[in-house]
This record gives structure tokens, sequence and C-alpha cells, in this order.
């Protein structure tokens, strides 16, 4: 008689799986990056909690994610709050987290270019754990990225919840409604005149209707963009019309993670960046370009992180995040 292999037990609702991870981690930061503002329709942060709709290969889940421990001592948890509970949903789940949240990026090498900036020191320390958050789907970082071209991060934000509730799939939990991110499938059979009536250019709706026939005809696909260095994956991006250098770089960082990206031309983030570099009272545009420039080159493979570091310092101004000094562990 032979032994049978068994398949591990599927975690019961609400049990909580660990997502082990290196400290620090600022989870608040982190996941306030990946939204950008609290408005987003897809990705919810409810003061101490992650929330978030995510497709399974069984089904729909509603998932969350806290740190029951603090940025120095980190203990990241996940539970499947409703849908499926099977071992693969589970694992699916988990490595969706664990690719969202930056939880693999190793953070000392950032911590070691911040520390040697002395002007990013305060910076540094309120948003220390603040891990670079990206997209594990290539259709959702294009869709996440075209909506804000030339426009506001809040007028962005608002076309990308038209779009979410036209083509997302909803999940309706306690009165609150959830949605599931559109697929590149959902989108390419329509055509732009529905992309239009979600409130973007007509330019805008042909780039992203044909991005995702691209990404639904596997013509471009994230393996292929990831087998390739930076520089020739972002070439490969500017063949679609509509898809310039910020763009490209920017569906790079996000989309697939590559820190050695920096995207050109962001308004947002050179205001950002000179306030903090800027030489002083005296100091003019011409110099403090010139400062941020130096720096982005100092980062080296992980300028990129610097877009990140902009975005949290906004989100300091506004409230929305809490200086890592001053975080403690949440009260259970």
């Amino acid at each position: 008689m032979t032994d049978t292999p068994t398949e591990p037990p599927a975690p019961r609702r609400d049990e909580r799986v660990a997502l082990p991870t290196r400290a620090p981690l600022h989870l608040e930061a982190t996941v306030r990056a990946l939204q950008r503002r609290p408005s987003h329709p897809v990705e919810r942060w409810d003061g101490a909690r992650y929330r978030r709709a995510l497709r399974t290969p069984d089904g729909l889940a509603l998932v969350e994610v806290d740190n029951a421990g603090s940025v120095d001592a980190p203990d990241v948890r996940c539970a499947i709050v409703h849908g499926p509970r099977s071992v693969r949903a589970r694992d699916a789940i988990v490595r969706t987290l664990r690719t969202r949240l930056g939880l693999d990026v190793d953070p000392a090498p950032l911590e070691r270019l911040t520390g040697a900036e002395p002007r990013l020191a305060e910076l540094a320390a309120a948003l220390r754990g603040m891990r670079p958050p990206r997209f594990d789907d290539l259709f959702e970082a294009c869709a996440s990225v075209v909506p804000f071209q030339q426009v506001s991060l809040a007028a962005g934000v608002t076309v990308l919840g038209r779009l979410v509730e036209r083509f997302g799939e909803p999940l309706d939990r306690e009165g609150e409604r959830y949605w599931a991110f559109p697929r590149a499938d959902d989108v390419a059979r329509c055509d732009a005149g529905a992309l239009r009536a979600c409130g973007l250019s007509a330019q805008r709706a042909q780039t992203l209707w044909s991005l995702a026939q691209a990404i639904a005809s596997k013509e471009l696909t994230a393996a292929s963009l990831a087998s390739c260095p930076s520089a020739e994956a972002a070439a490969r991006l500017r063949q679609v019309k509509g898809i310039g250098p910020w763009s490209a770089n920017l569906i790079l960082l996000r989309g697939l993670g590559r820190l050695d990206v920096f995207p050109p031309g962001d308004v947002g983030v050179a205001r950002g960046l000179g306030a903090i570099f800027a030489d002083g009272s005296d100091a003019d545009s011409a110099s403090t370009e010139h400062a941020v420039a130096r720096v982005v080159e100092r980062f080296g493979d992980r300028r990129g992180y610097l877009y990140f570091y902009s975005l949290g310092a906004d989100l300091l101004r506004r409230g929305l995040v809490h200086a890592a000094s001053n975080e403690a562990a949440p009260t259970r």
C-alpha cells in the first residue's frame, strides 16, 4: 500500500496567512503609493488594512492585508474575506499580493541610497519602509497610465473609476461594492467609443484600445517585455501610437517593477523633487533641475524609487500617510 499525497487544507474563512518580508515595511505608505489618491476605485485603505478584489483561478475573492507588527518588526498577514478558499486560490492571492506590495524587494539598497543624500534625510525617515508597489497585470499597468496623460491625478482617477465601473467585475460584501480591475479581453471586445464615454479623449481612447487589443492577442505580453533590457522594452511600448517616453517608462516602473527607469517630463515629480533639492532662496529653476538630475543619476539602477519618493512626499503633505517615525503597531 502506497501513501497518496494529500493537498494541504484550504484556509478557513478569515484565517490569516503570513506574508513574511524583511524589515522595514511601511504598509500604509506602500498602499497609498499604489493608490495615488484615496478615491482610487479598486485599491482600498481604511487606515489599518488594505482591501482589494482579486481574480483567482476559482473566481473572484475579496482579500485584506494588515501589519500586526510595526514598520521595524513587520508581521504582515492576509485573509480571504469572501470568495474561493481553495489552496490554489490562496496561492494565487499570495503571489499577487507579494508582487503588488513589493514584499520581495530588498529594502537595504534603497535605504543606503537615501541615506547617502542629506536632503532626503527627513523624508527618508518619514517614509522608512515604503516599498515600490507595482501592478501584477500588464493591462492594469497600461490602463493606470494612459488616463493620467497630461491631466491631474484627481482627473485621472475619476476617468479610471468610470473605466472600472464600465468594464470591471463587481463584488458586493456587507453593503460595500468592490471591483476587480478590467481585463484586456473585456476592453478589446468594445470599441474606442465606449472608452470615450468614460471620459478619455479620442486619442487616449484609441491608445488604450490598441493596448488592450495587443495584450488580449498576446502580441504584447509582460513576459516579452520582461525579457528585454528596459530601453528596448520602452521602445516596444512606444510602437503603440500615443505611448511616449513618459508613458512607456511609467508602465515599466509601475507595471514591471523596473526601478532602473525614471519617467521623464513628469511635472508633478519634478516639482516634488525640486522642492527637496532646491539649493536655497537664490536657486533658480535651472540649478534645481540640474540638482535633481544629478541625484537621479546617482540612484543608478534604482532611480525609479525617486518617483515613489516624490509621490510619498505629496501623500505626507496631504496627511494621507503617517510618518514612519510616529508609526505604532495597530491596536487589536
